[in-house]
């Protein structure tokens, strides 16, 4: 159960602010609340978590357990770097109202933000893939329909970009530590 509430957590926190968020908070505005938009939008985010944690998974299996220390490290310096990374949300000029042209790109933006390389980290640590992703897809849930309620009222209602920065930074220092522990240096 560790790695179902870590994956939560996790990515609950990381998503606030995140592409994926503000990008459904801007089509929740433009396109309106549509439950649909809703739906579409937590199946691709539980599609993004399942598939990082059978990635790592899959991965896991092949390496040794100092190994796979380094690639938990690895993970978790990629989601530091997303998460310091500048989120610049431009409103979309022409939005489709096409569920599936969102979903692709929903799903793009999520495969590679912070969240799921945390999911992918917690299913590599704690060896319970299956956990980790459920727990990964409730909480990217979660953070969508935060986005898609607020929408408008989203950038204003937090300090996105601090709280982005402060995430980015224990990340990385979490990264660190389990990288030079791995390496036998700590």
């Amino acid at each position: 159960m560790p790695s179902f509430f870590l994956a939560f957590i996790a990515v609950l926190l990381t998503s606030i602010g995140s592409r994926d968020q503000l990008l459904l908070a801007r089509l929740s505005e433009r396109l309106g609340r549509r439950l649909s938009l809703l739906v579409a939008a937590s199946l691709i985010s539980a599609g993004s978590a399942l598939t990082m944690a059978w990635a790592g998974r899959s991965l896991a299996a092949l390496m040794p357990i100092l190994a796979k220390d380094m690639l938990v490290a690895i993970a978790l310096l990629l989601a530091a770097a997303e998460l310091a990374w500048p989120v610049r949300p431009e409103a979309p000029k022409e939005p489709t109202r096409s569920l599936f042209a969102i979903s692709i790109i929903l799903f793009l933006r999520q495969i590679g933000d912070a969240g799921r390389f945390l999911v992918f980290a917690i299913a590599v640590a704690t060896g319970i893939p299956a956990l980790a992703g459920i727990g990964g897809a409730m909480g990217g849930i979660a953070a969508l329909a935060l986005g898609w309620a607020l929408h408008e009222q989203l950038p204003r209602a937090l300090p996105l970009r601090l709280v982005r920065a402060a995430l980015a930074a224990a990340v990385l220092l979490a990264g660190l530590l389990i990288g030079l522990s791995a390496r036998g240096i700590l």
